[in-house]
């Protein structure tokens, strides 16, 4: 009887539930430019000189799994960490092209709809300005396609070229909802544009309470200022957003005779 172990076969619909174990190392081993333009969310971009490197940082007990374009370069990788003495190895079948087709379906055929029909190319793509798929998404307020571009791996980081990145168009649409699908995607609250102006300072301006109130409770930090020296609360022009951010600025203060 053949006892050799080998890299283990998933389909997308495994590879769903299999992330969401903990410790699970997801590694896309396409060329670089392919990964930046879409990956499965959390997977993370690794070369074969890089592939090696892992095979003696990581614990041979944490699940692997590996895939590439179509499926065949990511069974010759895994069969590296198999070969290692890593305990589970796993290869997508079809690659990222079979996850696109298969995970989400008609979810998925939308996105890519969607990216064709306002002239992307991909998920982190860019038109004139540098603006991306998820800029424009969420400056028009579409949170259905900002949630699939996120988890199709859209870059929250990505600034045009005013220097701005999606949150600053989420603040401009007013999407409460949009917002909070950027911020617990971890975007910098804080990211200040070419002008230095940041996005409490553009809502304040603008009297967005509502956005001013989003961005205070997620933790934007109100003392920083632009380069005319201008507070977010120095820009407020509405009572609302006035209050809102006086309020904030008191906290600080109010923590600090309460001892905590």
């Amino acid at each position: 009887m053949n006892m050799e172990r080998t890299v283990e076969r998933i389909c997308a619909d495994e590879l769903v539930d299999l992330i969401k174990r903990p410790g699970v190392l997801l590694i896309d081993t396409r060329d670089r430019d392919s990964f930046e333009k879409g990956h499965i969310s959390s997977a993370m971009h690794a070369t074969t000189g890089e592939l090696e490197r892992l095979l003696f940082q990581i614990p041979k007990s944490d699940p692997v799994v590996i895939y590439c374009y179509h499926g065949n370069a990511s069974l010759v990788h895994g069969q590296m960490f198999v070969d290692f003495g890593f305990e589970e190895v796993y290869s997508l079948n079809g690659g990222y092209e079979g996850w696109i087709h298969l995970n989400g379906g008609a979810r998925n055929g939308r996105l890519f709809a969607w990216l064709a029909d306002h002239g992307f190319s991909g998920v982190n793509s860019t038109l004139d300005g540098d603006n991306t798929p998820l800029m424009l998404s969420s400056r028009t307020g579409n949170s259905s396609i900002v949630a699939e571009l996120l988890v199709a791996g859209a870059r929250i980081d990505a600034r045009n070229s005013d220097g701005n990145q999606a949150l600053w168009f989420a603040c401009f649409s007013g999407s409460l909802e949009i917002m909070d699908l950027l911020i617990a995607s971890g975007v910098d609250i804080d990211n200040m544009n070419d002008n230095g102006a940041t996005c409490l300072m553009y809502a304040a301006s603008s009297g967005k309470d509502a956005v001013v109130a989003k961005l205070l409770e997620a933790g934007a930090d109100i003392s920083l200022k632009n380069f005319d020296d201008f507070t977010a609360l120095d820009m407020a022009s509405s009572l609302g957003c006035l209050q809102l951010l006086r309020q904030a600025e008191k906290q600080p203060l109010q923590y600090s005779e309460s001892g905590i």
